[in-house]
């Protein structure tokens, strides 16, 4: 019987895709296998498209895995309008984030330092001073919350500490990373515990009223640092974190904190932190992190704290802005800087200058601090039998005006203020 070169041409295709379908789906339960079970990517593998062969018979070619740079494309409509509404929220204008998310241990040592007694009950009366003294909530946007104090409540209402702060209008987050691990053969270099766990940690504080977290990743500035190998594996683990919590329902926050130690100049500053956010959206488009639904905190560019060389405000503000236009993508809504170091009075000076400099750039640029505003409340405890929280709560208000003012544009720097003045 003969066959014609088109009939032959439809057999041999046919035959082709029937070898391609059975060679990936071999493939796909055979990793699925290796596995133990079948995993997203895995399950995400599935989806196929119908296709007809001469005869009229169906059948189904898989659909290409998942592309980078798909801004989320998993998640539904609802899921991006849920993460996007609360990253707004974090990023309203005028307002910035407490940041009082210390561990038991961590606070224990400020406390301790002080004459304070490290009890739970204490760092629950503490916290609470700083959600609930009056017009705080005219500040504040949001609060980063240590995983015990989720389940802490006020004395006042009686209520859980996340829904207290959602009835004030301040939105409730948490810190979910665990412990810094030093990367052997770096010179001290170091990444960030948790991602294992964390899809199971993220749950618990979701259904603890939490609507976003933050993830700290600290580099160092020094000879040969921060690496290659450094940088990228911070900021692959902060991309594959925001997958994470995008996923659960959780707004990321990211956190490359460059410290402030050292004696290198603004310009080498500059280079190293356009390295390092660069390196961050690059693997949060890769991992197809949906940018709108994220925020940015991170560390103000500046000299090390031992640099000889002096800096005015302006080219510390200046650097800044530079940075930021250098690298940072339009679709992230906010950036909330970290204190890292800094006193209030030079961290409000620099962000205030940052506001006032940085003219048409689409972010709000406003504050996350913690011990800059902290360890002034912490020194009135010095001598006292109790916590003065009356005392600590008028001085706490003072603050967070100063800072506010400062995410506005509209704080003005007494004297060297924000500047760097080289030690002597």
């Amino acid at each position: 019987m003969r066959v014609s070169v088109a009939a032959t041409a439809c057999l041999v295709a046919t035959a082709f895709v029937t070898v391609l379908i059975s060679f990936r789906t071999s493939s796909t339960l055979s990793l699925a296998a290796t596995s133990g079970r079948v995993s997203r990517s895995a399950r995400l593998s599935v989806p196929v498209n119908r296709i007809f062969s001469p005869a009229g018979r169906s059948s189904f070619l898989p659909s290409p895995p998942r592309a980078a740079c798909d801004d989320g494309a998993y998640l539904s409509a609802e899921s991006k309008a849920e993460l996007k509404r609360v990253a707004d929220l974090i990023a309203t204008p005028g307002k910035g984030i407490t940041a009082c998310d210390e561990g038991p241990g961590t606070i224990g040592m400020r406390f301790e330092a002080v004459g304070v007694t490290n009890t739970e009950e204490n760092r629950r009366k503490y916290r609470q001073m700083l959600f609930e003294t009056p017009g705080a909530a005219d500040y504040l946007s949001a609060a980063i919350l240590d995983p015990e104090t989720l389940h802490q409540k006020s004395d006042t209402s009686g209520k859980l500490f996340p829904e207290a702060l959602k009835d004030m209008g301040v939105m409730p987050g948490v810190k979910p990373h665990l412990k810094v691990y030093t990367l052997p053969g770096t010179g001290g270099e170091t990444v960030m515990q948790g991602l294992d766990s964390l899809a199971d940690r993220l749950r618990e504080y979701k259904a603890a009223g939490a609507v976003f977290a933050k993830w700290r990743s600290p580099l160092v500035i020094g000879e040969g640092q921060p690496s290659d190998l450094a940088i990228q594996a911070n900021m692959n683990d902060l991309a594959r974190y925001a997958l994470i919590c995008q996923d659960e329902g959780l707004v990321p926050i990211v956190e490359p904190d460059v410290s402030l130690k050292g004696d290198h100049d603004l310009q080498t500053a500059m280079v190293a932190n356009v390295r390092i956010q660069s390196a961050l959206y690059k693997a949060m488009l890769d991992h197809g992190v949906y940018m709108e639904g994220t925020i940015l905190k991170v560390n103000m560019v500046n000299p090390g704290k031992s640099c000889p060389k002096p800096y005015s405000v302006e080219d510390i503000a200046e650097a800044n802005v530079h940075v930021l236009r250098q690298c940072m993508p339009v679709s992230i809504p906010g950036v909330n800087y970290l204190s890292g170091g800094q006193n209030l009075e030079d961290a409000a000076a620099r962000l205030s200058i940052i506001n006032k400099l940085k003219k048409n750039c689409p972010w709000n640029l406003s504050f996350s601090w913690s011990a800059a505003l902290q360890m002034p409340l912490f020194e009135l405890c010095r001598g006292k039998s109790e916590i003065p929280l009356s005392e600590m709560s008028d001085l706490y208000a003072k603050e967070l005006k100063i800072a506010a003012d400062a995410a506005n544009g509209v704080h003005t720097p007494s004297g060297t203020d924000g500047a760097h003045v080289p030690p002597s």
